[in-house]
């Protein structure tokens, strides 16, 4: 992810060859899709390889006219991340890129110093990591164990962090945009003062950047060894909630084979009872370390706007905090009944 975010700077009309050749500091894009895929994306995306670039070019046109101030990273393949994650629609493809800023720029507890090394502790806890292979749609499955959080260590922010990170580095893969992911959430052992931490406050941030303002397709999310705590857990989740998402959690308790029908055995470690060998952290852990540098480089172009009108705003400040305290008042009793 490079190039110039510079609106002032003109470009050509995309769709001629010669397009890229005008502009040599901005990095030409070479499709790494396999035909397959191509396909795939054409039937499912509305992906016309043909246009592609008139396609990007349309977008970019409209970051600069409407958002010239975004400061956000202008490169094909940046940009084709946001149309690819909203079929090519331009419109929902601008707004998604815009959330994508205003996320960064509204929750600094978050963003500030985001760096594979910054959170380093919560990878070593075993918290996040990518199962090693893909599923037989070509998805790389993101398991989430919150039993490996101590809360005492570090707040559930870091926890946080370390998921936006490991989807940053999924994303930069044009299978990975095409296909999209599979989570795999084993919540065994999440005690009611662990699930307290995920008030409605933290959970419309976590929603509103997952749903709103990240470009990656979240095809299925599978919740294995939840405890009753979780119907609490789940009831302050689903009202931020689309229906099409929520329509993609499965639930599926203690029941192994209910989980081998979404995630094949091949592909799952041990301790959910597949045949992949015990459950290692290392490769994804060294992987995402390895990409520091390209993370600073990354990172360093997304200059946080300073303004932002209110329509623009995921997460609307004070009013937000307030609906969000008193939805975790009445949330409360639901845990405690649950548990």
């Amino acid at each position: 992810m490079s190039g110039d975010s510079d609106c002032t700077r003109t470009s050509p009309s995309a769709g001629s060859p010669s397009d890229n050749e005008l502009l040599p500091d901005r990095p030409k894009y070479v499709c790494s899709l396999s035909p397959d895929l191509v396909t795939k994306a054409r039937e499912e995306l509305q992906e016309k390889p043909e246009w592609r670039l008139r396609d990007v070019q349309a977008l970019r046109d409209m970051v600069c006219k409407d958002y010239p101030s975004l400061g956000t990273c202008l490169d094909d393949a940046f940009l084709l991340r946001f149309l690819r994650a909203r079929k090519f629609d331009y419109d929902r493809a601008l707004q998604l890129l815009v959330n994508y800023h205003t996320c960064r720029r509204t929750w600094p507890e978050v963003f500030s110093n985001l760096k594979p090394s910054a959170i380093k502790p919560v990878l070593e806890s075993g918290f996040v990591t990518v199962l090693p292979h893909r599923d037989p749609q070509g998805r790389h499955v993101v398991c989430i164990r919150p039993d490996r959080w101590t809360p005492s260590n570090y707040p559930i922010t870091e926890n946080i962090r370390a998921i936006y990170l490991t989807l940053e580095k999924l994303i930069q893969s044009e299978e990975t945009q095409v296909n999209g992911i599979v989570i795999l959430a084993d919540y065994k052992g999440v005690s009611l003062s662990k699930a307290s931490h995920f008030g409605p406050f933290v959970a419309k941030k976590v929603i509103g950047i997952l749903q709103d303002g990240f470009p990656i397709r979240i095809k299925a999310v599978n919740i294995i060894n939840e405890p009753r705590i979780f119907k609490g857990i789940f009831a302050i989740i689903k009202p931020f909630l689309k229906e099409k998402i929520a329509n993609r959690f499965f639930l599926h308790g203690c029941d192994l084979n209910s989980l081998h029908q979404n995630i094949p055995p091949v592909i799952l470690p041990e301790e959910y009872g597949g045949t992949a060998g015990k459950l290692d952290i290392s490769a994804w852990n060294e992987l995402l370390l390895a990409s520091e540098e390209d993370f600073l480089h990354d990172f360093s172009q997304l200059v946080l706007p300073c303004d932002s009108s209110p329509h623009e705003m995921l997460v609307s400040g004070d009013a937000d905090e307030k609906q969000c305290d008193d939805s975790l008042r009445g949330m409360k009793p639901q845990l405690y009944y649950c548990y």
